[in-house]
């Protein structure tokens, strides 16, 4: 399960962004294409999240779908999977949304 250490990566840079202060809401984009489980992210979140900055933050996760530009024709269309050819019949495809995972934004809680 690798999303156990992806998520205890993503619990770090929210603890060095967040620099001691409490979290609030962590906002994730977890492209389709990506091969990282948006459900086994959230199950972790908040075990690796414990005794961090990040303990009882919101996790927000927005899950990307596939698209693609084809080579040929040019179009832009949905990729459902990673080996969805242009409605054209082209296979000289390039995905251009679909496999990022990023921490889109932290928002921190108001302290005293």
């Amino acid at each position: 399960m690798h999303e156990l250490s992806i998520t205890r990566n993503i619990v770090a840079i929210v603890g060095e962004a967040a620099k001691g202060r409490p979290v609030g809401t962590v906002t994730l984009e977890i492209g389709m294409l990506s091969g990282v489980l948006a459900e086994a992210i959230a199950f972790c979140f908040e075990i690796v999240a414990e005794g961090t900055a990040a303990e009882g933050a919101r996790l927000d996760i927005r899950q990307v779908p596939g698209r693609a530009r084809c080579g040929d024709c040019g179009q832009e269309f949905d990729t459902p999977d990673l080996f969805t050819p242009c409605p054209c019949g082209s296979r000289n495809v390039t995905r251009i949304a679909g496999e990022e995972l990023k921490i889109r934004s932290i928002e921190l809680k108001e302290t005293a």
